[in-house]
C-alpha cells in the first residue's frame, strides 16, 4: 500500500467513529422543578393537567390553560446571567414575568403545600435535563402575608442552602441543608443558576411549619409515569430558553443577545426560529439540552460527512492509482 494509500484509509477510518457518535449523541430537550418541597408547577402537573384537583391549580389552568403544565420543567430565563432581581419584577417571581406561567403567580393561602419543620433536611430538585450551575434556595422572611404578591422584599436576603453541582440521584439533585426556624405558611425560593449558559431557572415551593400542611392540600411530586404520560404534549422543544409564543419572543428582548452569548450567530438563531412549525422561539444550548430536532440534526450531519468522506477518499485513491501506472 503506498503512503498515500495509508493516509486517505487513515483518515476514513478515524472519521467513521466521528459518525457513530454523532448518530448517539441525544441531547435532551427539558429542565427541572423542585421535588421536595413540591414546587407549585411540580405539584398541579401532578394533580393533572386537564383536570387539577386544587382549587389553587384549577385558578392556575384558567389563568393560563393547560399547556404550562405540561411545560412544567421550563420555568426559566435565557439570559439573566445571575441578574435575577434586575429581569423578574416583583409580584411575578413564581412565573419570573413570562405571561405563560401567569398563574403561578396568584396570591392565595390554599396553594398544594409541604409540611417543613426546622433542622436538617433532604432536598431533591427533580432534573429532566441535567445542567452544571448553583441551586440557591431562599424562604420568605417573618411575617410573610401569601394573601399578597410575591416580591424580591419578601425573601431572606441570603439563600439557606446554597450548592454548585449537586449529586445526580435516580434523575434528582439530592442535597442536605439546614432550615431555618419559622412558624405558619411560608414559600421557599428556589434558583438555578447555569453555569455552562446565563440560563437559569426558578421554582416557588408553598411550605407549612408547625405540624401539617395549614389547611392546604399536601402537596405531591409528579411520578415517573406522570412526567412520561405528559412529555407527549410539552410543547418545550427548544431546550428551555423561553418565549414559545410570538407575545413572548417580543417581551425578551434578551433573547438574541442570550443566544450570541453562549456562541450562536444571528443566523443560526434567526434559521433555528425559522425553522419551528409553529412560531414563536427555538435554539440549542450550550453545553446541554438542546431543541428536539438535534439528535437528526447530529446524526444526518455525520452520515453525510461519513459519506463525503468516503466519496472523497475514494477519488483520492482513484487519482492516486492513475497516478502510479
Amino acid at each position: 500500500m503506498t503512503a498515500r494509500r495509508k493516509v486517505t484509509t487513515a483518515a476514513f477510518l478515524g472519521l467513521a467513529p466521528l459518525a457513530l457518535a454523532g448518530i448517539s449523541a441525544a441531547p435532551a430537550a427539558a429542565h427541572g422543578s423542585m421535588a421536595d418541597p413540591v414546587s407549585r408547577i411540580a405539584a398541579c402537573h401532578a394533580e393533572g393537567p386537564e383536570s387539577p384537583d386544587s382549587a389553587a391549580c384549577k385558578a392556575l389552568v384558567a389563568a393560563g390553560g393547560t399547556q404550562p403544565l405540561y411545560d412544567w420543567n421550563e420555568v426559566n430565563l435565557p439570559a439573566v446571567a445571575g441578574q435575577h432581581q434586575q429581569q423578574i419584577p416583583d409580584g411575578k417571581l413564581c412565573s419570573v414575568g413570562r405571561d405563560k406561567y401567569k398563574g403561578l403567580d396568584l396570591p392565595r393561602t390554599d396553594w398544594p403545600t409541604t409540611a417543613m419543620a426546622a433542622g436538617q433536611k433532604t432536598f431533591q430538585w427533580r432534573a429532566t435535563a441535567p445542567h452544571v450551575g448553583t441551586l440557591s434556595l431562599y424562604i420568605t422572611k417573618d411575617g410573610y402575608d401569601p394573601t399578597k404578591p410575591l416580591k424580591w422584599s419578601d425573601l431572606e436576603a441570603q439563600p439557606f442552602v446554597s450548592v454548585t453541582n449537586p449529586p445526580l440521584v435516580n434523575g434528582s439533585y439530592v442535597f442536605k441543608g439546614e432550615v431555618p426556624k419559622k412558624t405558619g405558611r411560608h414559600l421557599v425560593y428556589s434558583i438555578l443558576q447555569r453555569s455552562d449558559s446565563p440560563e437559569a431557572f426558578y421554582t416557588c415551593s408553598d411550605v407549612a411549619f408547625g405540624g401539617g400542611t395549614g389547611g392546604a392540600p399536601a402537596a405531591k411530586a409528579p411520578t415517573d409515569q406522570q412526567i412520561e404520560q405528559g412529555a407527549g404534549k410539552s410543547s418545550v422543544d427548544h431546550g428551555g430558553h423561553g418565549g414559545d409564543t410570538p407575545a413572548e419572543v417580543k417581551q425578551n428582548g434578551a433573547y438574541a443577545a442570550g443566544h450570541e452569548a453562549q456562541g450562536h450567530s444571528a443566523t443560526q438563531v434567526a434559521a433555528t426560529k425559522a425553522a419551528k412549525p409553529q412560531g414563536g422561539d427555538s435554539a440549542t444550548l450550550a453545553e446541554t439540552g438542546g431543541d428536539g430536532n438535534t439528535p437528526y440534526i447530529a446524526a444526518g450531519g455525520a452520515i453525510v460527512l461519513a459519506v463525503g468522506a468516503g466519496a472523497m477518499f475514494a477519488t483520492a485513491r482513484r487519482r492516486a492509482s492513475a497516478g502510479g501506472r
